[in-house]
């Protein structure tokens, strides 16, 4: 089978796995309940979330354009806006095929040197994202640690319920436990064979790729500006997720939400990124009215109504960003 076939089959398998989700989910979905929902919610907000989550490609372009200077210095913040903003469009369609068209975006944009050849290579520019996606995966899970330990009372209950879902901590220890020695094994495998090609050159290349998005870490001036820029993303993710609450602030089942509250929903709605289905459709909305019945006792049909309004509203945002770079490049950048 060639590897567009497997793409395909890829893209139908999680493709069907939204559509179980979402059907889950809407189950006990009450439609008149959140028609009337709409009715009282304060759309102000939703605007306002909606002007967040563009606000942070731009930041989130421009720290990744940080990383991308030490190999071509022309690299612009426009160049990388639009490909943040046409990486998040094509995940809509395609999970994860965005990074893909991220990084080719940039490479085409790259100066070229005395050589003839572009100063941005692929595999530096994917060294950079791997760097990047790593480093969102350690801050995010070093905010859930914070808030689990200042937030127990109010928070700890659903993550032992979670765990219990597993089978306990010590299940959960023993998967992270194989899981570290698995990497290292394919790390030795692939160090080991990296000469053969194949499959484990493969791997070698990614790490090697690891390697020079770390380099050009080490290089990076004003490297305290990168962390700025971090701190401001997530600042702007919480108030996206506080924007939806105070929207709902009419509806009783939402009135005693705070913004730790939204906090703590934007950090699972983070967490359920990780499940590859196109625009995140149902994985999304499963994990945040889990939480929201499993917390704050609101039913998962209601739960909803967040969910959808949150997740909606970005994916309308996401779309209309993509629209916006993809005319730009090829009528506005082009003349």
């Amino acid at each position: 089978m060639d590897r567009k076939a497997k793409n395909i089959l890829q893209y139908i398998f999680w493709g069907i796995v939204a559509v179980v989700l979402v059907y889950f989910c809407l189950r006990s979905f009450d439609w008149k309940q959140f028609s009337e929902a709409l009715t009282l919610c304060r759309w102000e907000y939703v605007i306002l979330s909606m002007l967040l989550g563009t606000l942070v490609f731009l930041v989130r372009g421009n720290r990744w354009r940080m990383l991308l200077l030490p190999f071509d210095p022309s690299t612009s913040s426009v160049t990388t806006f639009n490909a943040y903003n046409i990486c998040m469009a094509v995940n809509l369609a395609l999970p994860r095929a965005g990074e893909v068209a991220r990084l080719g975006y940039v490479v085409k944009h790259s100066a070229t040197g005395p050589d003839g050849k572009r100063l941005l290579s692929f595999d530096k520019a994917l060294g950079t994202l791997l760097i990047e996606r790593a480093w969102d995966a350690f801050v995010t899970l070093a905010m859930a640690a914070v808030l689990l330990v200042v937030m127990w009372n109010s928070f700890g209950a659903y993550l032992k319920e979670s765990l219990a879902s597993l089978g306990g901590a010590g299940l959960l220890w023993w998967v992270l436990g194989g899981a570290v020695v698995l990497v290292l094994l394919l790390l030795y495998l692939a160090y080991a064979f990296r000469e053969k090609g194949g499959i484990w050159g493969r791997i070698w290349g990614f790490v090697e790729g690891i390697g020079s998005g770390l380099g050009s870490f080490m290089k990076m001036k004003k490297a305290w500006l990168f962390l700025v820029y971090t701190a401001v993303i997530w600042v702007i993710y919480w108030l996206m997720s506080a924007c939806i609450v105070w929207a709902l602030q009419d509806i009783e089942a939402f009135s005693s939400l705070t913004m730790a509250d939204a906090f703590f929903l934007m950090i699972a709605g983070s967490i359920s990124s990780v499940v590859p289905v196109p625009g995140g459709f149902g994985a999304y909305h499963g994990v945040v009215c889990g939480a929201l019945s499993s917390i704050w006792g609101i039913p998962m049909g209601t739960g909803m109504i967040f969910a959808t309004l949150n997740h909606e509203s970005q994916v309308i945002t996401q779309a209309l960003c993509g629209l916006a770079s993809y005319i730009h490049e090829n009528f506005f950048r082009k003349s």
